[in-house]
């Protein structure tokens, strides 16, 4: 799931060498906690939050299909 995140991620930043991502298991499944470059957090968002919500969306469909749960953060 974290190759998903950075894919998409380095797709839509223009500084992809600042893309960072850490997981960490918790009791409630997985955290994803991605990272960019501050003129990026807005492309990431995306307007009212879409791009974010995308990604998002797309995580728990592979998570459902793995049996697990996830949550991804934005730093």
């Amino acid at each position: 799931m974290k190759e998903l995140v950075e894919y998409i991620a380095k797709s839509i930043v223009n500084v992809p060498d600042d893309v960072v991502i850490t997981e960490e298991e918790t009791e409630n499944g997985l955290t994803l906690k991605l990272q960019v470059n501050d003129e990026d957090k807005g492309r990431i968002i995306g307007r009212q939050g879409r791009v974010a919500q995308a990604m998002r969306t797309l995580l728990r469909v592979k998570a459902a299909k793995a049996g697990t749960r996830v949550n991804l953060e934005i730093i």
